[in-house]
């Protein structure tokens, strides 16, 4: 069954050597419908994020065929069929200019009650339209189910990064990063819309697809690159595919834990801006990868529920952005570098909750307070020009800790190198070192009792060295938007004490809870390396934690 989609920006085609790579990394490439009923396609979402058994699925679908076919797969370690529906009638639908803002508007095609004895977990949504030559032209989609109650709940959830996911889909046009708004047409959208499909390989990928920090060290004046967007930008994939989704992250981790016999249940975290009381009967709540969109009543439901005994581990990176949730949760806002100037909390009564990131002053919540580390004293390490040939790993400095406990590791020891699990962001703290280990300042936020385990080297600003082939993709913009939020403003003097970053493993008591936190967004990279050192680390803390 061939995938494939119409794309903006670039046509569907192989690329030869690097003739044409910085378009993938400046070009605003993303999926759309052609809206050409002549045209073999088929787009779905579903109505929620995620169910628990026994509530209605719903799956919004447009598609130019006649007839489609539709298979749920339960992911993870082993795929299973759960149920399948051939020969459904099909209904077109155009998806208007604006469709990533306002939503695509479909009705609903397809419902399911989910079975009671369906198991919490990812499910997969595999769309198969049928051409009448016999083409197909598939599509996929993803859900999560809930358990279904206090009773049946594993020890362990793993809380997907749904609100990353929303963020980097640029299906239709626009997210969070690039876009099609704007009087111009060309700026990111600070509100997106959850009734689209989510772009190509935020679901499903092939073996051997690109993650963002390169494996090969950068060679001696060699320009530095993007490979994965590279490579997104040849096979016709979502240029950001390797930033979020169920695909890069989530789903590998979960085929780790399910292989190493860990019980676990699935959530999203819009349940739980809207459910707090969710955590409450698991031993541990987890999250994973590259995890950066939060809401305040989120961060609620965490703090509550650690601050009542509960244990969280955080394996993920770049803990950065507060959002708000509107339309019942199926619209997310996120105003970022511009929130000072048009995010209409800004300045008012509720200025808490305006969507710039957690360490501003207007909000005045570092995430520190929730998990220890906070992105701004991250952030880039190991991809573009920004540390290209860091040590990849951690630097051990206190190899005593429970969470080392018979990994074999020394004072100094950098674990994770060979699978690059240090990047592509990180999060941090500002820090001294005395008598060969590192100590936080309390600066920026950062919990009296907190231990720093282990850390490696980040930076803010991607640097030039001259070379008439390297254009930067973040270049100092990021160190311009923190000197501006926490100093005032980007001046010489200010942009040198943000530009230099670190990223850190850190534990810490708090209430009668406790956290650990491993601040990157590839820890799992090291997992499916099966790195000896990233799995102790691991099974430490989750064994701990689960008790």
């Amino acid at each position: 069954m061939a995938e494939q989609g119409k794309g903006g920006g670039h046509p569907r085609r192989g690329i030869a050597g690097g003739a044409v790579w910085p378009n993938a990394v400046f070009e605003n490439f993303y999926e759309k419908a052609s809206n050409d009923p002549d045209e073999l396609e088929i787009w779905c979402y579903s109505d929620r994020l995620s169910y628990a058994p026994g509530e209605t699925l719903g799956l919004h679908i447009s598609t130019t065929a006649e007839r489609y076919d539709l298979t749920i797969l339960r992911d993870g370690a082993r795929p299973e069929a759960v149920h399948r529906a051939e020969g459904l009638v099909g209904r077109f639908h155009p998806a208007l200019p604006d469709c990533s803002v306002t939503g695509c508007g479909w009705p609903v095609a397809y419902e399911l009650a989910i079975p009671s004895d369906w198991r919490s977990g990812g499910y997969l949504v595999e769309a198969v339209a049928h051409g009448q030559d016999g083409a197909t032209f598939t599509q996929h989609h993803v859900f999560l189910l809930r358990s279904a109650g206090a009773e049946s709940a594993a020890p362990l959830l793993l809380v997907a990064a749904t609100g990353t996911w929303t963020a980097y889909n640029d299906w239709g046009g626009s997210n969070h990063y690039e876009g099609i708004t704007g009087p111009e047409g060309n700026l990111y959208s600070p509100v997106l819309s959850l009734d689209r499909p989510m772009s190509r390989g935020f679901v499903r990928l092939p073996v051997g697809a690109p993650r963002i920090p390169p494996r090969e060290p950068l060679a001696p004046g060699a320009p530095p690159r993007y490979p994965h967007m590279e490579w997104a930008y040849a096979n016709g994939y979502s240029k950001k595919y390797a930033s979020a989704g169920w695909a890069s992250y989530e789903r590998p981790f979960l085929c780790w834990l399910e292989d190493q016999g860990y019980r676990v249940d699935l959530a999203s975290l819009t349940d739980l801006h809207f459910n707090p009381g969710l955590l409450a009967p698991y031993k541990c709540v987890l999250f994973v990868g590259h995890d950066e969109y939060w809401s305040w009543q989120m961060r609620d439901a965490v703090d509550a529920y650690v601050e009542a005994g509960g244990r969280v581990a955080r394996f993920a990176g770049n803990f950065l952005w507060q959002i708000r949730l509107e339309d019942e949760g199926r619209t997310q806002v996120c105003y970022k570098y511009r929130a000072r100037a048009e995010d209409p909390y800004h300045g008012g009564p509720e200025a808490h909750l305006t969507t710039d990131c957690w360490e501003a002053p207007e909000v005045g919540r570092p995430g520190a307070r929730t998990f220890g580390l906070n992105a701004t004293r991250g952030m880039y390490a190991g991809w573009g020009g920004m540390c290209p040939r860091g040590a990849g790993g951690f630097t051990v400095y206190r190899p005593d800790h429970w969470a080392f406990a018979g990994s074999d590791l020394y004072y100094g020891d950098v674990f994770g190198a060979a699978s690059r699990i240090f990047g592509y962001e990180v999060d941090g703290l500002d820090h001294i070192v005395r008598d060969g280990l590192p100590i936080p300042t309390g600066a920026d936020g950062a919990p009296e009792d907190l231990e720093v385990l282990a850390l490696g080297l980040a930076t803010n600003v991607e640097e030039e060295h001259g070379n008439p082939d390297h254009e930067p993709f973040v270049a100092d913009y990021d160190a311009r938007f923190i000197a501006e939020t926490l100093h005032g403003e980007a001046t010489p003097e200010t942009l040198d004490r943000v530009a230099r970053g670190n990223g850190m493993i850190v534990n810490f008591p708090k209430g009668r809870g406790e956290v650990f936190h491993a601040g990157t967004c590839e820890w799992v990279a090291g997992l499916i390396d099966r790195d000896p050192f990233v799995e102790r680390i691991t099974r430490n803390v989750l064994d701990r934690f689960t008790k």
